[in-house]
């Protein structure tokens, strides 16, 4: 027994290249992390105290050596049936170095095209990742803070300068919507600006070292737009890297004004095309803050999430809340912190919700109102 004692604690176990780790994930009242397999894609949770130990194991550490930082750690030391339980776990699911390679059955390919006339999506570009590789090398002299910064500074510059004068912007935005060619170009600029908002997310993941698995188009009658799907994201060691891919597609509908807003600027008061830019630019604004919003599936629910590292941060946050309302014990056993997230988030989520919906009851009545 003592042999096989010491022979499990020499042993140094390492995981197969290419395992990556999330960073810690707050999912109810546990923390996690995910672990994903690239060969082919599988991705699985462990607990703190699993995620100390599997993250260790590199080659260069013996058992004996890891328990002991464990022990160090956790005021408990791992016997040899632990020992065997967690690299049973592992070679089980084939991700330590030596394992036989797993069998990846290919999965058939999706056709471009999937749905209805109605609701459905078409897939442009055979492939994401190299189209937006390309943008990226394109736009990478501009991906400088040197650059990038000082027109952020500008955007959120022209933003003020409309905030300070709502009267007579709000005022051309009405007069658009009573010509109806000028709002179909408005309308279609803006479209446009979707489309860079998405390929913005993109670019961003390709940056940071993410994943750009499809570009394509989704529509749902009478509304179409593009979407940009980025994989891997959450296994991103830097949280801030996150927050810039989530935040991009809102940068990039901001700098898309920019232009239109030293147009607007340089043309004299009650000048035509100025009154098509005013609308312009409060409905640019105006589409730029909606996405910047926490609620899902917008893109400031994410970044909300990507903060306060919270996988699942609505539905946890709902589920906490019921709890705490029903007075149940289960409330009381999430840690502080999961508690102090949740009941920011579902209080402040309720609040704006119901201060969006009064803002447009009150703009419908306005409106509605000789």
């Amino acid at each position: 027994m003592t042999a096989e004692r010491t022979e499990v604690s020499a042993h140094r176990p390492r995981l197969r290249p290419g395992i990556v780790f999330s960073p810690p994930l707050l999912r109810g009242p546990a923390t996690v992390h995910l672990i994903r397999d690239p060969a082919d894609g599988s991705c699985f949770e462990v607990g703190p105290k699993e995620y100390f130990l599997i993250s260790r194991l590199d080659g260069t550490r013996g058992l004996e050596e890891i328990g002991g930082e464990y022990a160090a750690a956790f005021g408990r030391r791992l016997g040899e049936a632990n020992w065997r339980q967690l690299l049973g776990l592992l070679g089980s699911r084939r991700l330590l170095a030596g394992a036989p390679a797993r069998e990846v059955t290919a999965p058939p390919p999706t056709p471009p095209l999937s749905g209805t006339l109605y609701r459905g999506s078409l897939r442009l570009v055979a492939d994401a990742q190299a189209t937006t590789g390309r943008l990226h090398q394109v736009l990478r002299p501009l991906l400088r803070r040197a650059v990038l910064l000082p027109l952020l500074a500008l955007g959120l510059t022209l933003e003020a300068v409309l905030a300070a004068r709502p009267g007579p912007v709000l005022r051309d935005t009405w007069w658009l919507f009573h010509q109806p060619v000028a709002l179909l170009a408005v309308c279609t600029l803006l479209w446009l600006s979707t489309a860079g908002h998405e390929l913005a997310h993109g670019v961003a993941a390709r940056h940071y070292g993410g994943t750009v698995r499809e570009i394509g188009l989704r529509w749902r009658l009478p509304v179409a737009i593009m979407y940009c799907r980025i994989g891997d994201y959450r296994f991103l060691r830097r949280r801030r890297h996150q927050w810039v891919i989530a935040a991009a597609g809102a940068v990039a509908n901001l700098l898309f004004l920019l232009p239109f807003g030293v147009w607007w600027v340089l043309l004299e008061p009650g000048d035509p095309t100025r009154r098509v830019l005013s609308g312009l630019l409060v409905l640019g604004s105006a589409q730029t803050l909606v996405n910047l919003l926490p609620l899902p599936p917008l893109d400031g629910y994410t970044m909300v999430s990507q903060l306060l590292g919270a996988r699942d941060l609505a539905p946890d946050s709902g589920r906490y809340l019921r709890l705490r309302l029903r007075g149940e014990q289960a409330a009381a056993d999430y840690p502080r912190h999961a508690r102090k997230v949740y009941l920011a988030y579902g209080i402040g989520s309720s609040v704006l919700v119901g201060v969006i919906a009064a803002a447009v009851v009150t703009a419908a009545l306005v409106l509605l109102t000789p």
